[in-house]
């Protein structure tokens, strides 16, 4: 702990940098308040080795805590603003593009059951399908299969 005093610029970098990489690897910047922090730890830490601010944690920790505020007023309307652009596209599977042949009637009413991969799936179209048609598989849902005749 001794070392952690006598080298305090080094701790704090090593901190801020800790605290950034869980806040981005772990926690998939979802909470911004490592972020700051962390942010405004890595600034003290490159303050004190410059000597713009003294060498004590009392100044540490006052430049630690105004630079933490700072960063989030600055930052937060930007990164919350990108945190609400999602892309809204589903993702397409290996299952999309399935292609099979019925062995029953599919319906808008009718959904048998498809065993494949170990599980069976619900078979759900639009349109009257009838045994014998070789379909696709244009959806996967958690235990369904959207298919059209393909």
């Amino acid at each position: 702990m001794d070392w952690a005093f006598n080298n305090l610029a080094e701790s704090l970098l090593i901190l801020g940098i800790l605290l950034l990489v869980i806040e981005v690897a772990v926690l998939g910047f979802s909470t911004f308040v490592l972020f700051f922090v962390g942010c405004a730890a890595v600034v003290t830490a490159g303050l004190l080795y410059v000597g713009f601010i003294p060498d004590t944690w009392l100044s540490a920790m006052l430049s630690t805590g105004v630079l933490t505020g700072l960063s989030a007023v600055l930052l937060w309307k930007p990164l919350k603003n990108m945190q609400t652009q999602v892309d809204t596209t589903k993702a397409q599977g290996d299952l999309v593009g399935h292609r099979f042949i019925l062995l029953e009637d599919v319906a808008p009413e009718l959904t048998p059951e498809y065993h494949y991969s170990g599980i069976d799936w619900k078979l759900k179209s639009n349109e009257h399908l009838v045994a014998g048609t070789q379909v696709e598989v244009t959806q996967a849902d958690v235990g369904e299969f959207h298919i059209k005749a393909s």
